[in-house]
This record gives C-alpha cells, sequence and structure tokens, in this order.
C-alpha cells in the first residue's frame, strides 16, 4: 500500500511564508523571496513519504512560490480563500493569523484531500497576465470617460484628452502584443479559432475565455458555467421554493460572457430563438441573458473538449401547422 499523503499548509504574505508545523520541520518562516523559496523546498525535502502543500490565491504574492514548487516537483492545491475560511468557521475557528492560517490549511488538506493544481503551461500564465492587464486597462478608460464630462477647465480637459490618448495607445499596444502571443502558439490559435466559431464570441472574448477558464475542453457538463459563475443554484427549504441565483464564480469570465450573450441574444441562429422562447415564456430579460451565457459556457466547453463537434449555423425553421 502507499504511504499517506502528508497535507502541510502555507500562508502567503507579501513578505513572508508561514508554514504548518511538522515533527520533521525545525523552521516555519521563511522570507516570500527566491532565497525563502529555495529553503522551503529544501526543507519540504526531508520529509519522509509523499508530500502535498495546500495554499491559498493571494493576488498575485503566491506565483513565483507556486513555480518554485513546480520546479522542486513538489504538488501543491492553490485554493479559493473562501473555502478554507468557511472550513475554519464551521470548527468554531473565529481568530485568525498567519500561523493559525497555516495550520487551518494543512486541516483542510487532511479533511478534504482536494486535487493537485495543475501547472499552466508559459504561453496559458503569459495569457492571463495581459489579458488581466488589458481588463485594467479597460477599466481605467472608462472611469476617464465618466469624468469627462465633468471637467470644465481648460486645462484639466487637456490633460484628461492626453491621457485618454495615452490609454488608448497602451491598449492597442497591448492587444497587439496577444495577438502576436496567440499567432506564435498553434494550439493557442486552434482555441481561439473553435471559440471563435461561435456568433457572439470574438477574438478577445475567446482570450479572456481562455484566460480565466484554463480548464475548458476538461470539465464535465454544467462545471464550466459553474466556474464562471453564470450556474443558478436552488434556495429551498421545505415547501418554500426561492428564487434561483448565480453565485461566485470567476468575474472577469463572467463579464466576458456577459458581453457574449448579448451578441448571441441578438445574432446566434440557435440561442436568440432560445433568448426569445424564454422572453415569451416571461422571463425577465437579464434571467434569460444569464442562461444564454451558461449555454455559451458549456457550448464553449464542449468545442475545445471535442473536435469532431460542429455546430449548427442555419438549424431548420420549424414547421408550421
Amino acid at each position: 500500500m502507499n504511504p499517506p499523503t502528508t497535507f502541510l499548509g502555507i500562508d502567503i504574505a507579501k513578505l513572508t511564508l508561514d508554514l504548518s508545523p511538522h515533527p520533521k520541520l525545525s523552521k516555519l518562516l521563511f522570507s516570500n523571496d527566491a532565497v525563502g523559496h529555495k529553503a522551503l523546498c529544501s526543507a519540504l525535502k526531508r520529509i519522509p513519504g509523499p508530500i502535498q502543500i495546500v495554499c491559498e490565491a493571494t493576488g498575485g504574492y503566491e506565483h513565483f512560490l507556486l513555480k518554485a514548487l513546480y520546479q522542486a516537483q513538489i504538488p501543491v492545491s492553490l485554493m479559493n480563500p473562501r473555502r478554507v475560511r468557511d472550513m475554519a468557521k464551521a470548527k468554531g475557528i473565529l481568530a485568525k493569523t498567519d500561523k493559525l492560517d497555516a495550520t487551518v490549511l494543512a486541516e483542510f488538506g487532511r479533511l478534504l484531500q482536494p486535487d493537485p493544481t495543475p501547472q499552466r503551461s508559459e504561453t496559458s500564465e503569459r495569457l492571463a497576465r495581459l489579458v488581466g492587464r488589458r481588463h485594467e486597462l479597460l477599466e481605467m478608460i472608462t472611469r476617464e470617460l465618466r469624468r469627462a464630462e465633468h471637467h470644465h477647465d481648460a486645462f484639466v480637459v487637456k490633460q484628461a484628452k492626453k491621457l485618454a490618448k495615452t490609454l488608448d495607445a497602451h491598449l492597442a499596444e497591448l492587444e497587439a502584443e496577444i495577438t502576436a502571443l496567440e499567432q506564435s502558439d498553434a494550439e493557442l490559435t486552434a482555441k481561439v479559432a473553435r471559440l471563435s466559431l461561435v456568433q457572439g464570441i470574438g477574438q478577445r472574448t475567446a482570450w479572456t475565455l481562455l484566460a480565466t477558464l484554463p480548464e475548458l475542453g476538461t470539465l464535465e457538463p454544467g462545471q464550466a458555467a459553474s466556474l464562471a459563475g453564470v450556474a443558478p443554484f436552488n434556495c429551498d427549504s421545505g415547501p418554500y421554493k426561492g428564487q434561483r441565483h448565480i453565485l461566485h464564480g470567476r468575474a472577469l469570465a463572467r463579464s466576458a460572457l456577459y458581453m457574449a450573450a448579448l451578441v448571441a441574444a441578438r445574432c446566434n441562429p440557435v440561442l436568440r430563438p432560445f433568448y426569445l422562447r424564454l422572453r415569451d415564456h416571461k422571463k425577465p430579460a437579464k434571467v434569460a441573458l444569464v442562461a444564454v451565457m451558461r449555454k455559451l459556457a458549456e457550448l464553449a466547453n464542449r468545442l475545445l473538449g471535442d473536435p469532431d463537434f460542429k455546430l449548427v449555423q442555419n438549424p431548420p425553421k420549424p414547421l408550421v401547422a
């Protein structure tokens, strides 16, 4: 029989890494830099038997740590912090410190045994970084556009116009870089082309979906919609039947699917009738749009997972009695 896996938690801060206790470890605090990552991996290698690290997504502070762990061939699970905190509350752990969080992460691993997070390819990682930056630029451009009508001083107006032109130039340069990245990778090019077959999903939407949902093509039915946050969840209790609501998910993927659904509800030969049918059944417009978003997410997963799957571009018209 294989020896059981030892789960260890790492709480990631900007400057430090706190490791959960283990009898073979004399040092539990490491710096969050290249030197600290090397020392941490060396310490982990001294633990007998298979080990698996459990840590939380921290908005980027985990990036180089994960690279070091992958290079050292140490399995690691990157978890949603909400899930870990909910488990801590369920166990009555309300206090929160770095050391305690590391212990909670280790307990989370022992109880739930999450699958290791697969390492993304360099192209996939860079696409995610570029798409994230594009989203930041779009937000800045939108804010400047909203402010523009409130500028009345000539000097301020001149500065605002200069900034708007600079942001537009940065966006164009960034999109050119993403296009170059796409063309340099045959697999990425094929995926973008495959997704762009869907009326409503353009090149930029395909970039966003591939960057934020790298699992597309490997998911079971229903999982893509759940990851994107467009799967409705029940709210029932006894005879009470509450409304279904979408919850959580990856916000950037959801935003991209929303814009795609707006186009699909008008132009897609399959999804437009679906949208109109829901509206005819008195479904609110937003509910019908979310249903289209869910169809798009599942369709994207199917397209990338099944190369033989073909879209129905011109569905037959229903017979009229």
